[in-house]
């Protein structure tokens, strides 16, 4: 009897660690977005220290609060993830990348090869130099490149001021189409403000040897107007033709997303040096600003290219639930947050609506939360079958995942694989094998891979 008393408390507890933690700390606690419970906590690792960090959270990293809950709950929830830290699960043991391995997706078998196994820091986003080189950034704030196949050890430098909190710190790289006349490089970073303030903030410099030059801004707020908080940044850079593309997080200012006079929760569309191009939707409309090109998004952390329809495709993070792949058009409305299929990380409705007239549908969407990250549209050659369909990774469960659309909507999804680490980015590169920057790949600090076609495929 008192065993039997003992298991329902225990499965009491982890119904309510289920409940609350799971989305943002992973399902065994050893992380997600708000990384592992298991290790060294920031801000303190007894009762007293978890108490106060779930009882009165800290928002301006992306801890919600929950004072709503009752003490003796609260206390079962420390109780549980001290429990947890203590009995396990113990992480595996590290273990090497099978690059030999021959995997089985539909249509194709590959292997996952590493580039770049070693010396990266968080790997967010990457990009093609015209001339076989591979330019990476470390969310710290460092811009790297890969030559040869092999990382050089230098930073480049010039890079400018990043915060790196939070979610924050440097984001997305892309390369100017027409780099080898231009020698522009893109960057989407956290830009610090005043106190705890930030902001997106899209520059571009020139690539000089190693050295970022002439360094200007294609997008900023001034920072008097930037938020508090390190959350919800976003942010994701694509060109097309003389346009070019990218998305800021809505930066937890709430119902900022449905404002056209807050760049906060948009798709911003751009001519190259910044300025607005007078077909954008909201141009002349009076307070809005020109450059948002679709709203009511909440976390866009994935942006891509079809570059043979031309359509975007965009990823975001819902809150507890709620994750999105879309089809972002022109002027569109995409509901954040009137209209989601997710709910606040304390267990609150965010609305009581998935759906209302002039909202758009997520083309997918996610509840438990995947942690949505980059999404590709495969271009090339290497993987026929796959050509023309979208792929989407995932930070929390660490799944890439390909999916036949037609007409706008999934005609088939398929689950490549998992449990390699927090996808971050995924690129087809000019060689057309599918690239992929991996964040934690078997206890490592980030790898570049790239999935190569295996015999008789």
């Amino acid at each position: 009897m008192l065993l039997a008393l003992l298991g329902a408390c225990q499965s009491y507890a982890q119904d309510q660690f289920d409940q609350l933690c799971v989305g943002c700390h992973g399902n065994q606690a050893n992380g997600g977005k708000g990384g592992s419970l298991l290790g060294p906590l920031k801000h303190g690792d007894d009762h007293a220290a978890i108490l106060r960090a779930i009882r009165d959270g800290y928002p301006e990293l992306g801890m919600p609060t929950f004072q709503h809950l009752s003490e003796g709950k609260l206390h079962i929830l420390v109780v549980r993830i001290l429990e947890m830290r203590a009995d396990g699960p113990k992480p595996p043991p590290v273990q090497p990348l099978d690059q030999q391995l021959v995997r089985h997706g539909e249509g194709h078998s590959y292997r996952i090869e590493a580039l770049v196994s070693d010396g990266l820091e968080v790997p967010w986003s990457f990009d093609f130099l015209p001339d076989g080189r591979i330019i990476l950034t470390e969310r710290a704030g460092r811009v790297r490149l890969i030559e040869n196949g092999k990382l050089v050890p230098a930073p480049v430098e010039g890079v400018p001021p990043v915060i790196e909190k939070g979610e924050g710190g440097l984001m997305a790289v892309a390369v100017h189409p027409d780099f080898a006349h231009t020698r522009w490089i893109y960057l989407s970073l956290s830009d610090p403000g005043e106190g705890d303030r930030a902001m997106t903030k899209i520059v571009r410099g020139k690539l000089n040897g190693n050295r970022l030059t002439d360094m200007e801004t294609v997008f900023a707020l001034p920072k008097g107007k930037y938020p508090p908080g390190y959350v919800l940044f976003g942010s994701r850079i694509v060109f097309d033709g003389d346009y070019v593309f990218f998305s800021i997080g809505e930066r937890d200012v709430k119902g900022a997303a449905q404002r056209l006079d807050v760049p906060f929760g948009k798709i911003h569309r751009t001519f190259h040096d910044g300025t607005i191009p007078p077909d954008n939707p909201f141009v002349g409309q009076p307070g809005a600003i020109g450059s948002i090109w679709a709203y009511g998004i909440r976390n866009p952390q994935g942006l891509a290219l079809n570059p043979l329809t031309h359509e975007i495709w965009e990823a975001e993070h819902g809150p507890r639930g709620g994750d999105e792949l879309n089809r972002v058009e022109k002027g569109k409305n995409y509901g954040w947050p009137l209209i989601t299929y997710g709910m606040n990380y304390d267990g609150t409705p965010v609305s009581d609506r998935t759906a209302a007239p002039g909202m758009e549908q997520p083309v997918r969407h996610w509840t438990p939360s995947i942690a949505t990250s980059q999404v590709a549209v495969y271009s090339g050659n290497k993987f026929p079958h796959w050509y023309q369909n979208v792929f989407v990774g995932s930070l929390a469960q660490q799944k890439l995942i390909r999916f036949e659309m037609k007409d706008g909507k999934v005609a088939h999804e398929e689950l490549l694989f998992t449990n390699l680490g927090r996808i971050r980015d995924i690129k087809t590169g000019p060689d057309g094998l599918i690239y992929i920057a991996l964040e934690q790949l078997n206890g490592a600090s980030g790898w570049l891979v790239r999935l190569v076609p295996a015999d008789g495929t």
